[in-house]
Formats: structure tokens, sequence, C-alpha cells
């Protein structure tokens, strides 16, 4: 039967496993709690490829625990009570270790269905999931548990692992692989941290093999052709998409033309256009806003022209768009004042509108009196002193001038009419 090189290799010992180091280096938390052989309720969360699976086997092999895999997108409640049926009996005299996969798939009421069980100790439960467990595992699973994050394996520690799947195929076929300058390199770069694509690359590249004379050459093009965007982590959906987009707003912010790119590049290798359009015109407004006001239309028509024109030419206008706003003054004091407001507001500090704010109309047909409102426009530099804010917020400061060229001199304007 087929087995896949990533099966075949996969690690048996924490020595073996590549990368993680935060937490299964010596001397790390959850290297000391494997080894001592005490192991509490965990949540595994990091990308795919990273171990998980990996330290949960580990963790039952140096345990002697009886080990049940679930996959939460297949599995249901009835396969939870099945392994439950044989707690205290001769099949886990010692209770279970269950590695639930993907448990974000499980709704809530299948989640619940472990806690009895997880909180008497007959079930030892390791879950892993993709996806930011504080958002998708239920909270009285997370306060029973504790959550280690795996990390994406950096270029360095795949291209060991690497180089150790291409011994294991060299032996296996009885091949001798010569690869071209900066390939195996390119393959520990391109899998994006995920090991089993790496694995699944070069058992690829074996099996597709034209050896001559016992050898087998490892072309660039050959290796390129097996890992075509394979590092791209940004599904629709996932924490990966959401933290490119992050990234991208972030490093606008920190006015980081380079990382802008690069973020953004990543965005559209992905397919997430439409996404990076979004928010490039929300940092125009959050991010540079008052500090460069035409900014807002400028980024709105570079991202106009980039849906017209489509990809690959959309990446000029959005590339000038993202470098424009990296190297501009940044200032977020409108959309602060605004923030504040509505806070405010949410809260009940509300209160009437002052009289002379209502609506001419009202005093045409229902009052008496006149509003008494003064028209700004009558008055010397089209201003004139008297209270727009409810009585209840009178001297309330919700705006705050930036501290960038042209706010300031909207202040220095403003100072001398108002005195």
């Amino acid at each position: 039967m087929y087995q896949p090189l990533a099966d075949l290799l996969r690690p048996t010992t924490l020595d073996e496993v590549y990368g993680q180091e935060h937490i299964l280096g010596n001397g790390a938390v959850l290297r000391r709690l494997i080894d001592s052989g005490n192991i509490p309720n965990m949540v595994f969360y990091g990308p795919s490829g990273t171990g998980k699976t990996t330290v949960a086997n580990i963790i039952a092999k140096q345990t002697n625990r009886t080990l049940y895999k679930l996959n939460a997108t297949t599995a249901s409640t009835s396969d939870i009570k099945e392994i439950v049926s044989q707690l205290d009996t001769f099949l886990a005299p010692n209770g279970v270790l269950l590695y639930l996969d993907e448990i974000q798939s499980f709704n809530k009421k299948q989640q619940q269905s472990l806690l009895e069980h997880i909180e008497n100790g007959k079930i030892t439960l390791i879950a892993s999931t993709t996806e930011n467990p504080y958002f998708y595992v239920f909270n009285a699973i997370l306060s029973r548990s504790t959550v280690f994050e795996f990390k994406q394996i950096d270029a360095p520690a795949a291209l060991k692992a690497v180089h150790r799947a291409v011994s294991f195929m060299e032996e296996r076929t009885a091949l001798t692989a010569k690869a071209e300058d900066g390939a195996l390199e390119y393959i520990a770069a391109a899998c994006g941290g995920d090991l089993r694509k790496a694995m699944n690359a070069v058992e690829v590249l074996f099996s597709a093999a034209q050896p001559q004379n016992g050898e087998l050459l490892l072309t660039m093009a050959d290796v390129k052709a097996v890992t075509q965007k394979s590092a791209l982590r940004a599904d629709r959906d996932g924490d990966s998409h959401y933290d490119l987009l992050s990234a991208l707003q972030k490093s606008i912010r920190g006015s980081d033309p380079d990382a802008a790119c690069h973020y953004l590049a990543r965005l559209l290798e992905a397919g997430q256009m439409p996404s990076a359009c979004r928010r490039l015109m929300v940092i125009a407004a959050e991010d540079v806003g008052l500090a460069y006001p035409q900014i807002i239309p400028i980024v709105h028509a570079c991202v106009e022209m980039a849906l017209k024109l489509g990809m690959p030419e959309a990446r000029i206008p959005l590339g000038d768009a993202a470098v424009l706003m990296a190297t501009s003054p940044k200032s977020n004091s409108a959309h602060i004042a605004f923030d504040m407001a509505w806070k405010d507001v949410k809260r009940g500090k509300t209160g009437d509108f002052p009289r002379h704010l209502q609506n001419v109309h009202a005093d045409s047909y229902t009052m008496e009196r006149e509003q008494g409102y003064l028209y700004p426009h009558d008055f010397p530099n089209h201003w004139v002193r008297q209270q727009y804010l409810p009585d209840a917020l009178v001297g309330t400061t919700y705006y705050e001038y930036g501290p960038n060229k042209l706010e300031q001199a909207a202040k220095q304007y403003w100072d001398a009419i108002k005195k």
C-alpha cells in the first residue's frame, strides 16, 4: 500500500522534530512536560506541516497511553461515544489519549461532549487547529487546556528535512541525486514552513525521474514546477489570510515601503486582490488620514484602476498606492476622535440637540419662538462662537490636532481665529 514520504519519515523522537525550539528545545516547557510523563489537556495551534500530529504520536508512545485519532472534519459525536465506551476496559486500562485534529470543525455541542471525561482525567485531549483557538475552541475546553503554538518552520530547518528526504529516496530508488545549485534551498524556502509540502516535492521529483547511468539530476526548472505557489498561506477564511492583511497594514503604518511591497505581493500572488484593495483603502483613511488627506482619492483611483485592469497589470497602481502610503506622513487623529465620540454615543451619553441646531422647519410649523441660530458665513472668517454639542457634553474634546504639517497649519489657523 502506498505510504507518502512525509509519513515514512515522520519523526519518532522529539530530537528528530524540526523547528519548534521554543516549545521542544532542551528546557522548554512542552519538552519538560513530555519527559515527565504528566500530560495535561493541550491545544496545538499552528500552520499545517509543522509537527502537531507528529508530537502527539511521540507523546502517546512515550507515555504508553492508548492513542485514538479523530479528524473533526469527518468525525461525529458517535465517534466520541465509541471511545468513551472503551474507558475502564482492557482496551484502555490507563485511560485514553485522544488526538482531535481540526477541532475548530466541531460545534459547541460536540466539544462539550468531551468535558466530563477530560475533567476526570480518563481522556487526555490533545487538540490541534490551524485557526486561532481563542476564536474557534469552546471556552470550557480552553479553560481546561494549555495552548502551545507551533510556528512556521524556517528555511534552514526545512533544508535539513529536505536533505534527509533526498538521502532516503536515494536509498529507496538506488539512484544518486545531483541537485543544481540552489535547487534544494529553493524547495526549503518555497514550502512556506510546511515540511509535508517539502517532502511531497522531493517525492514527486524522484517519481518523475529520468535517470541516466544511475544518476538523477534535480534541476531548478523541475523544482520550481513542483513547488509552484506552495509557500503561500493565504486561505480566504483562515488566520493566514488575515495575518497577511494585518502585516500589510502594519508595514504601511510603520512607514516600511519594502515590507509593504512584500506583503502586497504575497496577497496578489495568492489571488487575494479584492481583499488587498479593500485594505489599502482602509489604510488611506485610518493611518495616513489628515496628515495627507488627498491620499484618499488617490488610493481610491489606484484601486479602481487595478480592478479595471486585472492582474498582472493591477500590481502597478496597487504598488504605487502601497509605496505612496508607506512613505507618507501619518495621522490617526480623525478616526480616534470619531471612535471616542462613538463610544460616548454607545454608552448613552448624548442629550438633546441645542435649540439653535434643530431643523428650521420646526420653527415655521410647530414653534412660536426663533431658533437663535447664528449663521457662521455672516461673520468674519466665517466663524462665530456658539454651542454645538448637547448640554451634557459641553466642554468635551474628542479631536486633537496631529503633529504633522497639515494639521498643525489648521491648528494655527483656528487658534488665531478662535483666540
